[in-house]
Order: structure tokens, then sequence, then C-alpha cells
């Protein structure tokens, strides 16, 4: 059977089984059909592809809000999806007003002593977990700053993030999971990105928080809902596509997956600047205006070398230049 929109023939049912299973296989292996199907659903509500991963699964310690008979909480684990940092960008980047960011500013470097898990072979030939002592080195707290062109102007929103309020635990004893083990300062530059946009665009990127902020730890029943209600949550107007919004699910994924969509022309907008981006020709003109050049001639006139390969180096001229 073929599924058609609009009258073209976009996927067929063979496709769609072949897309849930790249998604079961690849993108999130070991991943159950209803956790699959919550992906699908999320995606479909917020004009994603699902190939692009812009959402993850993640497996978390719930407080489902009820008490065993000895009074203690009842906990079980469950698969909750989260967007990634990723979806954060893409949907700053969907509002045309997203111009960049700085890269991480880390504080100073402190040194965290825990015991971490060892496995060895026992007396009786099995294997048995032991402790052993080690350290690690982490920064302090990290800062990242967003901007978003409003109006002629560039407007900035920072973000400071403490290592200690953000890392995730692996055991009672308050040594970090593998994950921020392993990349101390790019798992809390990532969590100060995300607080960053949040901040500079609330109405594109919500509140729920990001995996990468939340992989490790427990949530109550309340962050549980607002989980699964995240498909709702405020988002950016996404790129208008040709598939209805009553479009099959899989019709819809693969009309993403096979087809690039490119921003809508705005009446009134400039034309292309070199080779930037919409966005990056609206920063650079902005911060030439700033500078005192009226107009793209003088600006070329000065800096006729204007491309996605000299942004930044005409940037900072820029700045200097209207400091």
């Amino acid at each position: 059977m073929t599924r058609t929109v609009q009258g073209t023939a976009l996927v067929t049912e063979q496709h769609a089984a072949e897309i849930r299973s790249a998604l079961k296989s690849s993108l999130y292996p070991g991943a159950s059909d209803a956790s699959i199907d919550m992906v699908l659903a999320y995606c479909k509500a917020a004009q994603l592809d699902p190939m692009t991963k812009p959402v993850h699964i993640v497996p978390m310690t719930v407080s489902t809000g009820k008490k065993d008979a000895n009074g203690y909480d009842i906990k079980e684990k469950r698969d909750v999806v989260m967007p990634g940092i990723g979806l954060y960008r893409i949907n700053a980047a969907r509002t045309g007003q997203y111009a960049g960011c700085s890269e991480p500013e880390f504080g100073p470097t402190r040194t965290m002593t825990f015991k971490r898990e060892k496995w060895v072979d026992g007396e009786n030939g099995k294997r048995r977990k032991t402790f052993v002592d080690a350290d690690m080195h982490y920064p302090e707290w990290c800062r990242i700053t967003v901007r978003r062109l409003i109006g002629a102007s560039i407007v900035e929103f920072t973000a400071l993030e403490y290592w200690l309020e953000n890392y995730a635990s692996k055991g009672d004893d308050g040594g970090p999971n593998a994950m921020w083990e392993k990349r101390p300062f790019g798992q809390i530059a990532k969590c100060a990105e995300a607080q960053a946009l949040r901040k500079a665009f609330p109405e594109a990127v919500g509140s729920q928080p990001t995996a990468e902020e939340m992989e490790g730890k427990s949530i109550d029943i309340e962050t549980v809902a607002s989980a699964k209600a995240a498909i709702e949550m405020p988002r950016a107007k996404a790129v208008p596509s040709v598939v209805p919004a009553d479009a099959p699910i899989d019709a819809e994924f693969s009309e993403q997956a096979t087809k690039e969509r490119t921003p809508a022309t705005v009446d009134g907008e400039p034309g292309p600047l070199g080779d930037l981006s919409p966005s990056q020709a609206r920063l650079i003109r902005a911060k030439a205006v700033a500078a005192g050049f009226a107009d793209d001639a003088a600006l070329l006139a000065a800096h006729p070398d204007v491309s996605k390969a000299t942004i930044n180096t005409v940037l900072k001229a820029l700045s200097d230049a209207s400091a």
C-alpha cells in the first residue's frame, strides 16, 4: 500500500517500517517500541525530522508519588523523551534571530575524590565488584553567552552554571557517572548553553530541561508529566512544509528526511551578502550599522572578503570600530 499526500506518493508501508527500524537499530539501539512511538509522536508534533535525532530517550528513576507499606517512596525506571541541546539550537535558529553564541568560559579547575567501581576476579572464580580511590578534575563553573538579533540590535543573554549543581552522580558516594567523569568540561558547557538559550529564546525552546542536563538523575511524577506534555510546549514557527498537519506520521517523516527545506523569503529583506546565511547577514549588517557603515556597499568597500570563512574576523573588526 502507498500513502499519498496532495496526490503525490511519499512513502510506502515498507518505507515506514524501514524508518522505524532505522530508529530502533541505529539511533536508539535497545529502545522499546513504546519509546520509539514517543519519539515519533514528539517529532511529528514539533515538525522535526526524527532521523536527525533531535530528542533523546533517557532512562530515569522516577518517583511515582506513591508509598510502600513502610512509608518509603515507590520508584521505578521509565524511558522519558527529552530534547537534546541540538533541538534547542534548531528552534532558536528557526526564529531567524539567532546570532550565535560565545565559546564556553570555564572557572578554576577543581579536584573531586570519589570511589570508582572496579570489577575483579574473586577467589571462587566469579567476578566481584570492589571500589578503588579515584579523582578527577572539573571546572568550578561555565559561562556562555547567546546572542539574539532584536530589531537592529544584538542583545546578549548570559548563563553561568556551576558544575557541582549540575553533574549526575552514579551512586550514594557522590561520584560522577561515566559521562560526567569522561567529559567534565563538555557536559557543563552544554548545560550552560541550554540555560542561555532558554533565557534568550523562551518562546522557542520552552522550559523543559535537555537530556544532557537530566541524564543520570531522578525526577518526580510532576516532571514526568511535564516531559510527556513537551510536544505542546511553545516553539518558534517552523519552516513551512508541503505536508499538511493532518498527514500520516510516517508520510511527514519521509518528506522531512528526503527533501531539504529552505527558509521563506521575507518582503523587504536585503539580498544575499556573500555566502552568509540570512541570520549571519543580519548580524553582520547590525554590527556594520553600529560601526558607522551606511549600507552594504560601504561595508564591502572596507571588508570585501565577507564570507562564512571570515565572519569572525569581520565581526571582531566591526566591534572594535564601534567601541
